[in-house]
């Protein structure tokens, strides 16, 4: 049995750091689920609820690229595509009627330390794994596991928006988290459009 080539081992190297890449996602946001619904119920968070569900989104797309990594063709990968865009429909969707109703309600949250304590840190963990994501992804080749990066970097903004606008609403300034929102709706919207018409 011939040795394997050195462009072999890397793509190999490459397949592993990209699973663990996301199984680093998948564990953090599973847990983060948990985290975000018990915060968010003693708050009665709107921002915090929405992440939860942000996170929920951010789990089937890790969930997609682990498929997709496994498996090769152009059907299987483009299939993986839509439903990554499907993911990013479904986020801006959430944010457009979460920010509306809570400008709309003028709902004001309660004070939550755990809730900014944990999307900070979720911000600078999500920009990592975003990074390491759109870098593996370009190296193999894989626009897949390419625009799932682009998926957790808009998980990583979210999250500093929520840790934000929870801060700013401990001052007293409500609107600021809804406003953030729908600056990543616009975001989110045009990277939905991109994957769909093959621009991504």
């Amino acid at each position: 049995m011939n040795a394997p080539t050195v462009t072999d081992a890397h793509r190999v190297r490459l397949l592993r750091r990209g699973f663990a890449l996301e199984y680093a996602t998948l564990g953090w946001n599973m847990v983060g689920v948990v985290i975000l619904a018990v915060t968010a119920i003693w708050a009665r968070s709107v921002a915090l609820a929405g992440f939860g569900l942000d996170s929920l989104i951010e789990i089937g797309a890790s969930a997609v690229v682990v498929w997709e990594l496994s498996g090769t063709g152009q059907s299987r990968r483009r299939r993986a595509l839509r439903m990554i865009a499907c993911a990013f429909i479904a986020l801006a969707l959430y944010l457009m009627i979460q920010s509306t109703w809570v400008l709309a309600a003028g709902h004001h949250a309660a004070r939550s330390p755990a809730g900014i304590a944990w999307t900070a840190i979720t911000a600078l963990v999500m920009s990592a794994l975003a990074y390491g994501k759109t870098r593996t992804g370009t190296a193999l080749g894989n626009p897949v596991l390419h625009a799932e990066g682009r998926v957790t970097l808009i998980d990583a903004i979210l999250a500093a928006a929520v840790a934000t606008g929870l801060v700013l609403n401990a001052a007293g300034w409500w609107w600021a988290d809804p406003a953030a929102g729908y600056v990543l709706v616009y975001y989110a919207a045009g990277e939905a459009r991109a994957l769909l018409t093959g621009h991504h």
